[in-house]
């Protein structure tokens, strides 16, 4: 492995370890807020309006959250993503039962949203931390680096689904929104105390209106980006779980910990794209010419469980043997696109390129859960999974544009 410079170790396993804090928090409490809400009688297109100001301010956040880190630093904009996810915790804790539906739509999304402005933060700030450790030759080292964060980060999300289930079933929803806060201030105190200061800070001054990427290949793969995570929303966050809950009867638990072992096996398989990848690429990290094929093999097996739905193989199977599928062809698709932003972004402008690049991704997500609630409850699953086939496609043209 690439030599890489002194400390660099102690910091990624220090950027690590809160971002993995964090996105327990985080996957615990999308469970909680779809589990607990569904359970109170919201239709599918309300539950995916809970959800839209969550991935709305990722958008706005990703955008300037880059060039406040490139000003700043890193550790400022990790830190206080942390502080204000435990903000938004304790605000959506002190939701009244007693208030109209319309009154509690508008509540949860506006905690939502800070909670959305937290996510992206903390993610944006930890991977931008990885492209600075390591040395610009360090191709193979980034590849790996990067593929293991964000394969533990899903592996952590798929337990914290399974943890927001299980504390709503023992805590209820006010005592697991608290549990969850208290654990996230020690995590933050210690963020606060040991991560590097100035680490991320552009050389030169960054400028506002820098924030919109000059780079084609940073701009062809931040489409791309949007439609790849648009293909995995619009039927996997509300479609999936509320097919689970309300048509094959299964309760919060079961649900939660069916997710949650569908994404902690996604993470798995990102954190192993490298080994997985590198007898296609030949030893080499993946390049442009990966992510079309990619992208179409995602879009023919999404298509494929559509067609099985019709011919009517028992949904059940269907839905659990689809997601296995499903969920190592994108785990491989986004590895290779969380290299790629970075291979792709200069040093000292990493921050901002990063930004830029996630803010397509929630832009995506964004369609992704409107669609997921709309398309559930016009056409049911095959609607969704019809949606996620063309968002595929979509995905593996525009990223033909991507030069070597």
């Amino acid at each position: 492995m690439t030599k890489v410079v002194h400390g660099a170790h102690r910091s990624y396993a220090l950027v690590t370890a809160a971002y993995w804090a964090f996105t327990m928090t985080d996957g615990a409490l999308r469970m909680l807020v779809l589990l607990h809400f569904n359970a109170l009688g919201y239709t599918p297109v309300q539950l995916a309006f809970l959800f839209l100001f969550y991935e709305f301010f990722g958008i706005v956040t990703n955008l300037v959250g880059g060039y406040l880190a490139a000003r700043m630093g890193l550790k400022v904009t990790m830190t206080f993503g942390l502080l204000l996810q435990v903000f938004a915790l304790g605000a959506l804790a002190m939701l009244q039962p007693g208030w109209s539906v319309g009154t509690s739509v508008a509540y949860v999304m506006a905690t939502q949203a800070l909670s959305g402005i937290a996510k992206d933060l903390t993610k944006m700030s930890a991977k931008s931390f990885i492209k600075v450790l390591i040395p610009e030759d360090g191709k193979g080292a980034l590849f790996k680096w990067v593929a293991l964060l964000t394969g533990s980060k899903n592996a952590l999300k798929g337990a914290g689904f399974f943890a927001g289930g299980l504390l709503l079933s023992l805590l209820g929803f006010k005592g697991a929104l608290g549990t969850m806060a208290a654990a996230l201030v020690l995590v933050f105190l210690g963020a606060q105390w040991s991560l590097p200061a100035k680490m991320g800070q552009a050389k030169a001054k960054a400028k506002f209106k820098g924030m919109l990427s000059k780079n084609r290949q940073v701009n062809v793969l931040s489409a791309a980006r949007f439609f790849l995570f648009g293909a995995r929303d619009v039927w996997f966050v509300v479609g999936v779980p509320v097919f689970l809950y309300d048509r094959v009867g299964w309760g919060f638990t079961k649900v939660g910990a069916f997710l949650a072992l569908w994404v902690i096996g996604y993470g798995l398989v990102q954190s192993l794209a490298p080994l997985l990848i590198r007898r296609w690429t030949g030893r080499a990290a993946p390049g442009a010419r990966s992510l079309p094929v990619l992208a179409f093999v995602l879009a023919g097996a999404t298509g494929a469980i559509a067609l099985g739905l019709a011919a009517g193989v028992t949904p059940v199977v269907l839905m659990i043997g689809g997601l296995a599928v499903f969920g190592v062809l994108f785990a491989l698709n986004s590895a290779v696109h969380s290299y790629l932003i970075l291979a792709y972004s200069d040093g000292d402008k990493v921050a901002m390129n990063v930004g830029f690049y996630y803010m397509s991704n929630a832009g995506g997500r964004l369609v992704g859960t409107l669609l997921s609630g709309l398309l559930f409850q016009l056409a049911g699953v095959p609607g969704c999974l019809w949606g996620s086939v063309v968002f595929a496609a979509l995905a593996g043209a525009v990223s033909l544009g991507l030069r070597p």
